[in-house]
């Protein structure tokens, strides 16, 4: 009789499962058969910048075994202070389009839709490294996270050349056969530096209060969205916390969470991706919605969640070196049956096993291959 009713629970979970995530999510001309993205995660495995079979095999792997959106780990616009490391993936030059559009080609094979993030790491950006190793850092102000004097403070021209060079990989990004793009507007990178008060200090147009500090960002939407067609759909990384700054909030209310919002979504911004440490936790008072959630409810655009999904800790403790065992996701399913939010973006709980979104769909989650530090060594 026990034997009985753990096989009814058993089924129940995932047929629970099936029907929360399997559905279909369409938003302009891209259609993901589920509602499960895998996350974007920088891996360093494309030397000189350019992403080979091994990488190709590693998101078609994922979108082989159900994942219905692969949003690639960040991809470095033209701009020769746009990265770090020469192992990241560029979105620019011949070797490494080719490279990406071998990616897109192999996933939509494989049944999976694939967007790729653009990224500039702004004053983060470590000196003498990366693609251009000369090249100066540079930010809104010329200071880092904290406000410490780093870099330069970008010119007129700067900013025009960096949103044109964003523009120009949303662009190259569809003639590529790709489903969408995301702009890496999170975690206290560039994009994200010009909303945070922190190292935004400008006087002029794009600095001031926190509407002002959107301006560059909704420039560089309004540039992609005019450089792609209305079927391409864009979407937007967004975060409250820093690197080095995990409590920061760009908005401390839902009223500033709109002033935030209106202007990006009003650019053109699709999706907004929000990107927490754990995905439950509420971002205000007097609500259990978490930031994904409110970002719904205040933009009437549909909304990613992300943050340590499947996983027992949040994912600092996994990159420091800590093992990070298989939990259920009850909650995420309450979440998604109430429509909080539109997708669940899975991160390194899909570096663990490649076929995460199929066990769980199926509820086979006592089979899932539970998150190490050390697989962070090798792309499979």
């Amino acid at each position: 009789m026990a034997g009985t009713a753990g096989t009814a629970d058993f089924v129940s979970a995932a047929d629970r499962a099936a029907s929360a995530l399997s559905r279909p999510f369409s938003v302009r001309g891209l259609t993901a058969r589920n509602r499960i993205a895998m996350a974007p995660m920088t891996r360093q495995f494309s030397p000189d910048g350019v992403p080979g079979q091994d990488v190709a095999d590693y998101y078609t792997r994922r979108a082989a075994a159900d994942v219905g959106l692969i949003i690639t780990e960040g991809t470095y616009v033209d701009h020769e202070s746009a990265g770090t490391s020469d192992r990241v993936p560029r979105f620019h030059g011949e070797a490494a389009l080719a490279g990406w559009g071998h990616v897109a080609d192999s996933v939509h094979r494989a049944g999976g839709a694939i967007i790729p993030q653009l990224w500039h790491v702004g004053v983060t950006r470590t000196e003498g490294a990366g693609p251009v190793p000369d090249a100066e850092p540079v930010g809104p102000s010329g200071i880092s996270l904290s406000g410490e004097p780093k870099g330069r403070a970008m010119t007129q021209k700067d900013l025009d050349d960096v949103i044109a060079a964003f523009a120009d990989a949303a662009a190259a990004a569809e003639r590529l056969g790709f489903d969408g793009a995301e702009l890496h507007g999170a975690h206290g990178y560039l994009i994200d530096q010009f909303l945070w008060s922190g190292s935004n200090r400008r006087t002029d147009a794009y600095g001031g209060d926190l509407v002002a500090r959107t301006r560059f960002a909704a420039e560089i939407v309004a540039a992609c969205r005019a450089a792609v067609s209305d079927a391409f759909p864009l979407f937007f990384r967004m975060s409250q916390w820093k690197a080095d700054a995990y409590e920061a909030k760009l908005a401390g209310t839902p009223q500033e969470l709109d002033a935030l919002l209106t202007p990006l979504a009003e650019a053109g911004v699709d999706v907004f991706h929000a990107s927490t440490r754990r995905y439950w936790l509420p971002e205000f008072e007097d609500s259990d919605l978490n930031l994904a959630g409110w970002v719904k409810k205040i933009s009437g655009r549909p909304t990613l969640t992300v943050g340590s999904v499947g996983l027992d800790g949040d994912f600092f403790s996994a990159f420091q070196g800590n093992d990070s065992s298989v939990t259920g996701i009850e909650q995420l399913l309450d979440r998604m049956e109430r429509d909080e939010f539109d997708m669940v973006a899975v991160g390194r709980a899909l570096i663990a096993d490649p076929e995460w979104a199929a066990k769980t769909l199926r509820g086979r989650t006592e089979d899932i291959t539970p998150f190490a530090a050390e697989m962070l060594k090798t792309l499979h």
